[in-house]
């Protein structure tokens, strides 16, 4: 367990946010392709990919640190529901229909990860997990040869119960050591089928950004980052094991009354 703090960033709005957000997710971009010339990202569900557009998709300034180089983009899923790739709930859907069908052909096209939908068909979540994580093996190398996979960032959301990924409060996936990519056949949230990347993987991201918007969000966030009892919680879990390399997007109603130190610039 890491003893540095996350940094916590409230904006008056998610216009505003998103504005913040953009300079973030491309000082990643820009710092790995220096490393190594490719862009490693993995990206949850829920409101992250309208708030994500909001921010790749706003006019650059010209130079080349403020423009998206998509080509170079490696996408992969932090979480996905076993469900095919053109249902509602599929967080790939989700990603294409705010995100990836609107970048300008001059940026490029990134490749996407999704699920292996015959593993959907069959029911098989452990083997959709398996085969997802072949896929994470093959881009970051054996897992004989590294022990977790590092992302060059991960972009994760906050649910009201304090979950992220498809890691749920009191699971017993929050325990797992030794897989990258988990199954998850009970969901307390529908649909029950998904499968998720694992703590280990999610901590040892080069940056991890959370989006958490809204005035539903303030208690859980409370929780989080002033109480005792909520250092348990999975988003908790990421604050502690990460550290500085944590960074937490809110607007100010999900922050109203948190005393937990907050910034209102990068």
């Amino acid at each position: 367990m890491v003893t540095s703090q996350p940094h916590l960033y409230s904006f008056p709005d998610t216009e505003t946010l998103a504005k913040q957000l953009r300079p973030y997710v491309l000082r990643c971009q820009n710092a790995a392709l220096a490393r190594h010339n490719t862009f490693r990202v993995a990206v949850s569900g829920g409101s992250l990919p309208v708030v994500l557009a909001k921010a790749l998709l706003a006019d650059s300034n010209g130079s080349p640190e403020d423009t998206p180089q998509f080509s170079k983009w490696n996408i992969f899923f932090a979480d996905e529901r076993a469900v095919p790739l053109d249902d509602k709930d599929s967080n790939y859907l989700l990603l294409k229909d705010e995100l990836l069908s609107k970048i300008p052909a001059e940026l490029g096209a990134p490749t996407i990860h999704p699920i292996d939908e015959k593993h959907v068909r069959d029911g098989d979540t452990q083997a959709l997990a398996d085969v997802y994580q072949e896929d994470l093996m093959r881009s970051f190398a054996a897992k004989e040869s590294v022990k977790l996979p590092v992302f060059d960032l991960i972009l994760l959301g906050c649910g009201p119960d304090g979950h992220t990924c498809s890691l749920f409060p009191g699971h017993e996936l929050l325990r797992e050591k030794d897989a990258w990519v988990a199954a998850e056949t009970e969901s307390p949230k529908p649909p029950p089928k998904r499968i998720t990347l694992t703590l280990p993987v999610v901590t040892s991201a080069l940056n991890i950004a959370f989006v958490a918007t809204g005035g539903g969000k303030k208690e859980i966030l409370k929780a989080i980052f002033d109480n005792e009892e909520g250092h348990s919680l999975p988003s908790a879990l990421v604050n502690q094991g990460a550290g500085e390399k944590v960074s937490w997007f809110t607007d100010h109603p999900a922050v109203e009354g948190i005393a937990f130190p907050r910034r209102g610039s990068l």
